[in-house]
């Protein structure tokens, strides 16, 4: 009888932590960021002693001077580019949680949008850009936490991953 209680509570529990585990998200399953990026509360950059210094280029406190192509897992960052620089954004998603198209809110005439030059597959978003004047930019862009159900009694949620990078031209 002992035996028999041991391991149904054990089952029992096994159970409750699969289940706790079936909403939750981690970044190594999916090509992208697993992280989900909650509300804005300051305009810091999350550099650390490590990064980069600010060049003589006309980059400011808290910005790091952009090398490489901005990815999901840069999302949060602020990013300089000097003016005739170029910019390339690539977010890995899936055709079951595609990302919405890169909006651009601020001084959008800082940057220019020009063409990405490769096809992308279902559900990613790209974009490139050149730098033409002085001003800050905030991209951005969502798709959603969960895919959609494909069948009735799947569970589905309402969540939205967002990802978004403040450039700085000068």
């Amino acid at each position: 009888m002992r035996r028999t209680t041991f391991h149904r509570a054990s089952l029992a529990t096994a159970s409750l932590l699969l289940l706790a585990g079936c909403g939750s998200q981690s970044g190594g399953g999916d090509k992208g960021s697993g992280a989900v990026s909650p509300a804005p509360t300051s305009t810091a950059s999350p550099t650390s002693a490590s990064s980069p210094a600010p060049t003589a280029s006309g980059s400011s406190a808290g910005c790091t001077p952009l090398t490489s192509e901005l990815t999901a897992a840069d999302s949060g960052r602020t990013v300089c580019l000097a003016q005739e620089g170029t910019l390339r954004i690539t977010l890995d998603g899936t055709e079951q949680r595609p990302w919405k198209k890169i909006a651009e809110t601020g001084d959008t005439a800082a940057l220019k949008e020009i063409n990405y030059g490769i096809m992308l597959r279902g559900g990613d978003a790209g974009s490139a850009y050149q730098a033409v004047a002085a001003g800050t930019v905030t991209l951005s862009a969502t798709r959603p936490l969960c895919a959609e159900p494909t069948a009735p009694g799947q569970v589905s949620c309402k969540g939205i991953q967002e990802w978004r990078v403040t450039v700085r031209v000068g």
